[in-house]
């Protein structure tokens, strides 16, 4: 089955509506919509803004349902030049730049236990992602996507993340959604579509782009499932 992830109504809501034969399970005060989306059968929640929140959604979609593989989708913002709004990012790998352990040694970000600062997103689901964004029409980006508890609307935080961590997209649940899937060996991916610049211009852009920006992540994994489903036509 299929985990499919994000943080507000506006990023899940499309896809949910698509969902046939479908069931509603509450754990933890989240909803697990599962059915089946062209065919495919997927699993879908909205776990909140928030590394927390994105964990714990993650781990108990693992631990009660029977997930082979997790996307995380919503909207985020920009760390790089040439990734303007609307614009979609892929995941190549994950971090969390809010985690500092650097008074007892550790670089910025590291992970104790994975001991990691970044994490590898599926490599071939990732691809799938892409070539499903570009037949949509996208203009795609890959790179590092970078997560922290910060709504990310200061040129200062967002020049710290994307020069200590080579990011080129910031947000707030996809590192959690990774560190949760790596810990637990499942693979993931994270899709992201720009809605603003993480500078101050942040708080007028969002609220104007945000809806545009989760509508386009949304069709993405629409067209990411339609190729799933024929693909297994094949077999």
């Amino acid at each position: 089955m299929l985990g499919i992830i994000g943080a507000m109504d506006l990023e899940i809501n499309a896809i949910k509506e698509k969902i046939t034969n479908k069931t509603t399970t509450k754990i933890a005060g989240l909803e697990y919509v599962c059915g089946f989306l062209e065919d495919v059968m997927v699993c879908v929640s909205q776990c909140s803004p928030g590394k927390v929140n994105a964990a714990l959604c993650t781990q108990a979609m693992i631990d009660n349902f029977d997930i082979e593989k997790i996307i995380n989708v919503g909207v985020g913002c920009s760390l790089a030049e040439d990734v303007v709004i609307k614009n979609i990012v892929i995941a190549t790998d994950v971090c969390e730049y809010d985690i500092n352990i650097s008074a007892l040694g550790e670089p910025l970000g590291f992970i104790n236990g994975l001991n990691t600062i970044k994490i590898k997103t599926d490599r071939e689901l990732s691809e799938r992602l892409a070539r499903a964004a570009i037949n949509h029409g996208e203009k795609i980006h890959r790179g590092t996507i970078a997560s922290g508890d910060t709504f990310i609307a200061k040129n200062s935080l967002k020049q710290m993340i994307a020069s200590e961590f080579n990011a080129v997209c910031g947000e707030m649940e996809g590192g959690a959604i990774g560190h949760t899937c790596a810990a637990n060996n499942i693979p993931f991916a994270v899709i992201r579509s720009i809605s603003d610049g993480g500078d101050e211009r942040a708080q007028l852009d969002y609220p104007t782009f945000k809806k545009i920006a989760a509508d386009i992540s949304a069709a993405i994994i629409i067209e990411y499932i339609k190729s799933e489903q024929n693909q297994l036509a094949l077999f």
